[in-house]
């Protein structure tokens, strides 16, 4: 199975659930992720991932018999799409925005073969506590929100700030964990612990 996504977070997820898996150059995935016209978040997720595993399968080094795992995370809030910060005002605006109310986190997976290609997005919703500008203005000097969707990573520093979540801890990280392992199965992938205890 080869991984067609550049985010450790995504492989670091996929090896705790203990898949033999291979990380594709970013170059063999890369797609435009602009928004088309009046295209709504869920809509844009779904196609995200469908282009990035598309685009794997027309990889020139793909071994014919290879199964693609893509997937593309985006937060939303009050209808508008947060995507990564362009710069430290960019992160502190997204943060004020998202201090003491609930936005939604959007994760869509694709996995596809020559013959099929299989889409799921899974929605959580995340509340933040409320953020003083200065735990914001100290947060963002950290560093860690300037390549995250939303500003924030729930798995490093910010997740001091989650007082809640509904759904799926792994798809705001980048990885709906069950999910994954259910769309694997129908490609016939399971994690190396399970066929290593039925070979027994």
């Amino acid at each position: 199975m080869l991984l067609a996504s550049s985010s450790p977070r995504r492989a670091d997820l996929l090896s705790a659930l203990d898949f033999d898996f291979t990380v594709l150059p970013a170059a063999a995935c890369a797609v435009d992720e602009t928004a088309l016209p009046d295209e709504v978040p869920a809509d844009l997720v779904a196609r995200l991932a469908r282009a990035k595993a598309e685009q794997a399968l027309r990889w020139d080094e793909l071994p014919q018999r290879s199964v693609i795992l893509a997937g593309d995370t985006i937060v939303v809030h009050s209808g508008r799409i947060l995507g990564k910060p362009r710069g430290v005002e960019d992160a502190v605006r997204m943060l004020t925005d998202l201090s003491g109310r609930t936005h939604q986190v959007l994760t869509s997976l694709a996995v596809a073969n020559r013959e099929k290609c299989r889409v799921l997005t899974v929605q959580t919703s995340v509340e933040l506590m409320s953020l003083s500008p200065e735990l914001i203005s100290a947060y963002v000097a950290t560093g860690e929100p300037m390549d995250k969707a939303g500003a924030y990573a729930l798995q490093g520093r910010a997740a001091q700030f989650v007082r809640r979540i509904e759904g799926s801890w792994g798809a705001v990280v980048g990885l709906p964990q069950y999910e994954v392992a259910w769309l694997l199965a129908e490609f016939g992938i399971t994690p190396r612990w399970a066929w290593e205890q039925t070979s027994i």
